[in-house]
């Protein structure tokens, strides 16, 4: 047998709301690298993310997307021009380069690239340094540092579609490496929900309904169903999710929105609903920049250039969802995440029972 998880897995995520490092530490380096998940565990993630797609050999990588002509360098190898082309993916055409028209041992001699060059400057530093992963290296850098790996299915109907399911060599993957049951540090999330319903037949380790600000899994929508997310976050929506996943992933619209004005208003119920369903309640994705930050945590001059990507008040931010009762964060800084959960907790172990009851209605042991 190979690897099992040190016993620090435990000790990291034993008190409060776990911090997934979204991509890794994507603030830090260019997302879906060994380097940014290196980053992510240093700065006290308990669990990293990858979104997982499938390579034209069936090994699962980490990429943002299957199109990889923004987080790599295909485009500067001549040798792979030809295989530039268009395709509908999920009801939408892409230009560019897919993972699935390479082998592994094609894909490993591109280089990782950041993918948002203007909001992260200072991560183009690292182009060209690390290859792109295999979920295989993940799982066992995630075992070597005693922590969690929270995959993403990236367009599973699609590569079903293609005859590369993403669900078998995630399984085996997991198995490989010992993590195949309920207690073990893994979530497998899926913004479609088919695939979320054949894994539970397949497997006892939770399993994360993805859930956005608007729309409908592609699933419903390609089977002609009418039903949006909005029907999956009703108290009935959310107890037929329970009834073949553990938790849901939400962005954080769901749980605060915004009025026209950009500006928060009151909490919606959803928590404390997926709470009584039995449901856990990631949200996603806390980001450092004043452009992806709410208008009332937004610092500095907006007239600045520089503004859309100087940080914002994210601590003043995280602290407002963890007191809501939250299960978990997606953060691309997962050491802010990390920081503002102690402040928290160490404030409500020492003031405020409100404030623990609100941070960990269910007792703090995740």
């Amino acid at each position: 047998m190979l690897h099992q998880p040190e016993p620090a897995t435990a000790d990291r995520r034993e008190h409060g709301p776990i911090v997934i490092g979204h991509r890794g530490a994507s603030a830090h380096r260019p997302e879906h690298t060994l380097l940014s998940y290196e980053t992510a565990i240093a700065l006290g993630a308990d669990y990293i993310e990858p979104d997982l797609v499938s390579t034209k050999d069936h090994v699962l990588v980490a990429r943002h997307e299957n199109e990889i002509s923004g987080t790599t360098d295909v485009g500067s190898h001549p040798e792979f021009a030809d295989r530039r082309t268009t395709k509908t993916v999920d009801g939408r055409p892409m230009t560019g380069w897919f993972t699935e028209d390479f082998t592994l041992a094609e894909l490993r001699t591109l280089r990782a690239e950041e993918r948002i060059p203007d909001l992260r400057p200072d991560n183009t530093v690292f182009n060209g340094i690390d290859r792109i992963p295999t979920f295989e290296e993940i799982v066992r850098l995630a075992q070597r540092h005693g922590v969690g790996v929270y995959p993403e299915t990236k367009h599973p109907g699609y590569f079903d579609s293609i005859g590369l399911p993403l669900e078998e060599p995630l399984l085996e993957v997991l198995a490989r490496y010992g993590w195949r049951g309920r207690r073990d540090p893994v979530f497998i999330q899926s913004f479609e929900t088919a695939n979320l319903r054949e894994l539970r037949k397949r497997t006892r380790l939770p399993l994360i309904q993805l859930i956005t600000a608007t729309g409908a899994p592609y699933d419903w929508t390609a089977a002609g169903d009418p039903r949006t997310y909005d029907t999956m976050v009703t108290p009935e929506g959310l107890r037929e999710v329970a009834g073949y996943a553990d938790g849901i992933g939400v962005d954080t619209r769901r749980i605060v929105p915004a009025g026209p004005d950009g500006r928060l208003l009151p909490p919606t119920t959803l928590v404390g609903d997926a709470h009584r369903a039995g449901l856990k309640v990631h949200t996603w994705t806390i980001r450092n920049e004043n452009s992806h930050l709410p208008v009332d945590f937004r610092l500095g001059d907006p007239a600045n250039p520089a503004f859309p990507r100087a940080t914002g008040d994210v601590m003043g931010w995280l602290e407002k969802l963890y007191l809501l009762g939250l299960d978990g964060v997606f953060a691309d800084d997962p050491g802010m995440a990390r920081a503002v959960r102690e402040r928290v907790l160490q404030r409500s172990r020492y003031g405020s029972r409100r404030a623990d009851r609100l941070l960990c209605p269910f007792g703090c042991q995740i």
